[in-house]
């Protein structure tokens, strides 16, 4: 019998469901995962299925990628599919991916009750498409789960009755103790790149407003360059595949000494962001994760959508030129170091379980 389906689509769906689909299999909950295809399958089941040990997804849509409302259309209709064949008790979304805007309005147009995994994040940045699914999401599911109480206080400024909430921590810590448990130890992953704990900037940015900007993306490295070599700090980039050829080469001004590793397989990024001395990012899970991890963030965006990370000092938000972004990180490297995880100490996958409207020991749907 199913009793939940897990409606993902990219690595940080796979990474932060990872913890609820264990605890689903640990407890004896029928489940099914529904893999839309917003990124590769074939990456996605490297990159985070196979790392958590689970199972490949049931169900494989391969939309592939397309515009906003192209994919979310090919996405929506193949949801639907795949929730009539698995007929679940709940569905289960997570975040602002396009896959989940599909998964969760598919569904509430069905037989599930739909939970929002990591409901009431908010940049209120409305022209960041993420933005929009977060929102649409929130207000169209029957049960939200909150990493925070801040994340609560959103959702209840914006009308949301509280019965429907509940807060329960964020999975990723859950998926952080994890991989720490499953993978190579630090020092294998430092060796392999010749790299000491402490002794490097990470650089991880990947958003196209970053990335497809040349002169944009210049000056990010170049402010991550100088704050580096004022440190004696090596600044270090993993890509993927097709990253490279944006990364490298010489600029006007001559190249820029950032040295990129080909490495993007998520237990080797959480050593690489766990030993650095510091992350430059644009990343929402970067910020989230470097915050628990304790390793000081520079975001370089105007705004985030994890304000609890800037709250308590881990996080500094940073205009993208030279200037601003190697005040930022000696900023970051400065600072005490010092603070409070607003994400919770782990077992939220449990506390997730124990909230749905299921029955772990019976398996049977509780109405």
């Amino acid at each position: 019998m199913t009793e939940v389906a897990f409606v993902l689509g990219t690595e940080a769906e796979a990474v932060r469901l990872a913890p609820v689909i264990r605890a689903c299999e640990r407890r004896g909950v029928g489940h099914a995962v529904i893999h839309t295809g917003e990124h590769r399958a074939e990456t996605l089941e490297r990159a985070a299925f196979d790392r958590f040990d689970l199972s490949a997804p049931d169900i494989t849509l391969d939309v592939g990628p397309g515009s906003h409302g192209k994919q979310t259309g090919m996405m929506l209709a193949g949801v639907e599919r795949a929730l009539a064949e698995t007929d679940p008790a709940v569905a289960v979304v997570h975040g602002g991916t396009n896959s989940a805007l599909a998964g969760a309005v598919a569904a509430s147009k069905m037989r599930p009750e739909v939970v929002h995994l990591e409901a009431g994040i908010r940049s209120f940045d409305r022209s960041a498409p993420e933005e929009t699914n977060r929102v649409v999401v929130d207000h169209v599911v029957d049960h939200l789960f909150a990493t925070t109480e801040k994340a609560r206080w959103y959702l209840v400024r914006e009308g949301i009755t509280e019965l429907r909430i509940t807060v329960t921590g964020s999975t990723a810590v859950d998926a952080l103790e994890s991989v720490r448990d499953r993978s190579p130890p630090e020092s294998e992953v430092l060796g392999e790149f010749g790299l000491r704990a402490g002794g490097f900037l990470l650089v991880d940015v990947h958003r196209r407003e970053s990335v497809d900007d040349p002169e944009r993306f210049r000056s990010l490295l170049e402010g991550a360059a100088r704050a580096g070599s004022a440190r004696g700090l090596e600044v270090v980039r993993p890509v993927g595949p097709g990253a490279r050829d944006r990364s490298e080469g010489p600029g006007p001004d001559g190249p820029v000494p950032v040295r990129t590793v080909d490495s993007r397989e998520y237990a080797t990024f959480v050593r690489l962001l766990s030993a650095s001395a510091a992350v430059v990012t644009d990343s929402s899970r970067v910020q989230e994760e470097a915050c628990i991890l304790g390793t000081p963030c520079v975001t370089v965006r105007s705004e985030t959508e994890r304000s609890e990370t800037t709250e308590v000092g881990a996080n500094r938000l940073s205009p993208c030129d030279p200037d601003g972004v190697c005040r930022s990180v000696t900023e970051a490297l400065d600072a005490d170091g010092e603070w409070r995880n607003p994400y919770g100490t782990g077992g939220a996958a449990d506390r997730i379980l124990d909230a749905l409207p299921v029955s772990a020991e019976r398996e049977e749907v509780v109405r």
